[in-house]
């Protein structure tokens, strides 16, 4: 019988039916109690906490007369009342059977009494634990609580203690042959690898082991995946993940796990720009947590009400009060990096209510060297807050700039673009004070350029090519090509039509999710933020004759810095969400107008309403010290959207959009002035497309020529490495949310930001003929189909922020290829052609 208990932690499915088939072979009541034992744990396993639980109640009543069996079962009893959040009573039921049990029963109970002291947040406690089941017989016992101990150190920010405890708790649980026990401690590992900044391990770690999970220890698993979506920047992804696991754990009575997870989603809403929902979620983890009495965990709910609270606008001296008395209290129960934040609320709090902030407390100092990047930017932004409250200017600077840092390395540890994109957002607090610290125009550009540095580095670096990824695109790519077909011809029935929907979705997941478990490799150059000054050295001799626009965003303001002629000038332009709503208006009316069968007078009204707003805000108050150049724009924010042909002081100027100066300066390095090969791609269901492509032939009579079923991803891409011009005329999508999936329709397919990230040599220069090729996702990071292109090396990028008219696109790229063909360069050869509605969304990207 002992051997089902055994059995219950390892098959937990087989030793269930066992367990309850002895029960009606034997009348032994020992016997009844051991099989009534293993039922309930198997049940635990299963995802069944409740029917556990009346299993060991039936034990209880069962062992009446039978001291030794008794405490066995309350033995087994602490586990399930643990998880059910009764810890209270799970540390009773181990007091009671403590003075019975001896020798591996009471290495069994010192371990499960261990476990739920580290549920409660009382982890000294539960440490003493460790010497004396490594020197005990029961490998299970010991394996369990190095796990949840290795979990609770990595909670606390002591990465290298819980890493070392969990290794130890996989080879414990392997040799012992308990897999669902490696599995856990495996997760934990994962748990530990994300919070050290390695997502793509951590992601591939959960999904290894979940394979070998079930019940709770499942739903732990997926609890530890969404906390490593929320730290990647991805908490869109982790709400429904945690929505989903909190009813199955709610429905299975895991209320130890759902107060865990309401906590988790608190995070979620939070980071999701929901603060006032995290609050009220918050609030119940937090309570949830008091009647479990765990109150180890009160704390990191206070902490995130503070954050929250913050996030909400709560600017009080009463909330300064609690933010403080908060910081301090984490601070004291070793929650480092929980600490560092709301000391940091705390102190940018009394500044803005006119008092000098609190100490900082001790500890937060010695983290800016050790533990995850989330911690040690934390660790930094606060020292930066102490320097400037003590006048030490020139400190607070290399603080700010230390974080940074520290951003830029852990984004290195990624390949997946949308992943490295979403982590710089880490550094954006940091980046902003940075920013205010900024006071002559050459400072703040500085500070602006070191802080896109970061933003931008996500676009530079290359996966490695990988063969399991690209059979996914393939069959991404004929998916999405028979439900484009579907869609069009209308030829299935509705329930037919969501089934492709719903396979052409998850085939998108599944591709996402093995392109992030990836490790980084090829890389190309990139901007280093150390590297920025000695650019911006080289900036005044590269514009010659142009003039740099960059808009700063800094709070909610948005400031201009001009250089031309080697003089740098900054400008306070006004607040940034009017110009954000009149960006969105441009939008609305451009699509209205495209869309439209005949003239929209209301739409037109609008759009050049919203463009001379948009005008008189950023572009009239520096007209003097712009003049007549032609510009470099380097845009914030939601003005990378900003068709700028719209405005009416650049409907015929020469400009080029970038990334930032030092961008602009890689790009014009690495620009290529021949063409001397060149290919155009028509894609299908585009009614001048051909003919577009066709007319530009007869410019270039040498060029590689691909239109109909010649037009085919892989023989496109294989067209595109090493090209000197490329023009695409096909039907351009974009993807809100994960860009690389934003497309060109191809005769097979789409040619998609992951086919175009794989290139060796993109084209030096590319034209995409097609709506909203050049709209981006991830602000300043740019990840939209020109962003990885510049990010790769491409020079020059011709593309629309816009949906485009598909006669006036044929006739604008003729006229502009006409013009590139003389000599123009791309940046003049677009500003020289007439502009429509249907055309006004193009323009240069890149060295112009």
């Amino acid at each position: 019988m002992n051997d089902l208990l055994r059995l219950a932690a390892s098959e937990p499915a087989r030793a269930y039916v066992t367990a309850l088939a002895a029960l009606q072979t034997h009348d032994d009541a020992a016997a009844r109690v051991t099989a009534l034992r293993a039922a309930a744990v198997a049940a635990k396993e299963l995802g069944r906490l409740g029917e556990g639980i009346e299993l060991l109640t039936t034990a209880l009543h069962t062992a009446v007369g039978l001291p030794y069996q008794e405490a066995q079962v309350r033995m087994t009893l602490v586990g399930l009342l643990a998880a059910r959040g009764d810890l209270a009573g799970a540390l009773d039921a181990a007091e009671r059977a403590a003075p019975f049990l001896e020798g591996t029963d009471a290495e069994r109970l010192t371990a499960n009494r261990a476990c739920a002291l580290a549920r409660a947040g009382r982890l000294d406690e539960a440490l003493d634990a460790i010497p004396l089941l490594r020197s005990g017989r029961d490998p299970a016992a010991l394996a369990g609580l190095l796990t949840n101990l290795g979990l609770a150190r990595a909670l606390r920010g002591e990465l290298d203690a819980a890493e070392t405890v969990l290794a130890e708790a996989v080879d414990v649980a392997a040799r012992a042959g308990l897999r669902h026990q490696a599995a856990m401690a495996r997760v934990n590992l994962a748990f530990v690898v994300s919070r050290r900044g390695d997502v793509p391990l951590a992601l591939h770690l959960y999904g290894v082991a979940e394979t070998d999970l079930t019940g709770e220890r499942l739903a732990q698993a997926r609890l530890d995946r969404a906390e490593t979506l929320i730290a990647a920047g991805l908490p869109g992804e982790a709400r429904p993940l945690l929505e989903k696991t909190l009813a199955d754990v709610a429905r299975r009575g895991y209320a130890c796990d759902a107060a865990d997870g309401l906590l988790l989603l608190a995070h979620a809403e939070l980071a999701d720009g929901e603060p006032e929902r995290a609050v009220a979620t918050a609030e119940r983890a937090r309570a949830a947590f008091a009647a479990q009495e765990r109150p180890g965990w009160t704390l990191p709910a206070e902490h995130l009400l503070v954050r929250a609270r913050w996030a909400g606008g709560d600017r009080s001296a009463v909330f300064l009060r609690s933010a403080a008395a908060t910081a301090e209290r984490l601070a004291r129960g070793g929650w480092a990096e929980a600490a560092a934040e709301a000391w940091i609320i705390s102190a940018r709090l009394s500044m803005e209510l006119g008092r000098p902030p609190r100490a900082l407390p001790a500890g937060i100092e010695c983290a800016r060297g050790r533990g995850p990047a989330a911690l040690r930017v934390a660790a930094w932004h606060a020292t930066a807050l102490d320097r400037w409250a003590r006048g030490d200017r020139r400190g607070t600077a290399a603080a700010v700039w230390a974080g940074l840092r520290v951003v830029a390395e852990h984004a290195e540890t990624m390949s997946a673009l949308d992943l490295r994109a979403h982590v710089t957002g880490l550094g954006d607090e940091l980046a902003a004070f940075g920013l205010r610290l900024a006071r002559s125009a050459r400072e703040l550009l500085l500070a602006e350029e070191r802080r896109r540095a970061v933003a931008r580095r996500p676009v530079a670096v290359r996966p490695p090519r990988d063969p399991s990824r690209a059979a996914a695109l393939v069959e991404l790519r004929a998916a999405s090509a028979a439900h484009a077909a579907a869609t069009a011809d209308g030829a299935l029935p509705p329930d037919e039509l969501a089934a492709s929907a719903e396979r052409l979705s998850r085939l998108e997941r599944a591709l996402q999710s093995m392109t992030r478990a990836k490790p980084p490799a090829a890389r190309t150059p990139c901007w280093d933020p150390a590297e920025v000054p000695l650019a911006l050295m080289r900036l005044p001799d590269a514009l010659g004759d142009r003039a740099l626009l960059e808009l700063v965003r800094i709070d909610d303001e948005l400031h201009a810095v001009t250089f031309t002629e080697g003089r740098c000038r900054r400008r306070r332009l006004g607040p940034y969400g009017t110009v954000e709503r009149d960006v969105h208006l441009v939008r609305f009316a451009l699509r209205r107008l495209v869309m439209a069968d005949g003239p929209d007078e209301a739409a037109e009204s609008g759009l050049a309403q919203a463009a001379q707003r948009i005008q008189s805000v950023v572009l009239e108050p520096l007209e003097h010290a712009l003049g007549q150049r032609e510009l470099v724009i380097a845009p914030t924010a939601m003005l990378h959207g900003l068709p700028w042909a719209v405005l009416p002081m650049l409907a015929e100027r020469p400009f080029t959009v970038v990334p930032s100066a030092a961008a602009w300066l890689r790009a014009r390095e690495s620009s290529r002035a021949r063409a001397r090969r060149v290919v155009l791609v028509a894609g299908p269901r585009l009614e001048h497309a051909a003919a577009e492509v066709l007319a530009l032939a007869r410019l270039y009579p040498d060029a590689t020529v691909m239109t109909g079923s010649a037009a085919r991803v892989d023989d496109v891409r294989q067209a595109l490495d090493g090209a000197d011009l490329t023009h695409l005329a096909a039907h351009g999508y974009f993807r809100r949310g994960n860009a690389l999936l934003s497309h060109l329709e191809l005769s097979d397919g789409p040619l998609m930001g992951y086919d175009l990230q794989d290139l060796d040599r993109p084209p030096a220069t590319i034209v995409l003929s097609g709506c909203d090729t050049g709209r981006s996702d991830a602000g300043d990071a740019v990840t939209g189909l020109a962003g990885v292109l510049l990010g790769a090396g491409t020079a020059t990028v011709i593309a629309s922020v816009a949906p485009v008219g598909d006669r006036a696109a044929r006739d604008a790229m003729i006229d502009f290829h006409v013009r590139l063909h003389r000599g123009l360069p791309p940046a003049s050869a677009l500003a020289a052609v007439p502009r429509t509605p249907g055309t006004a969304g193009f323009q240069c990207f890149g060295a112009g």
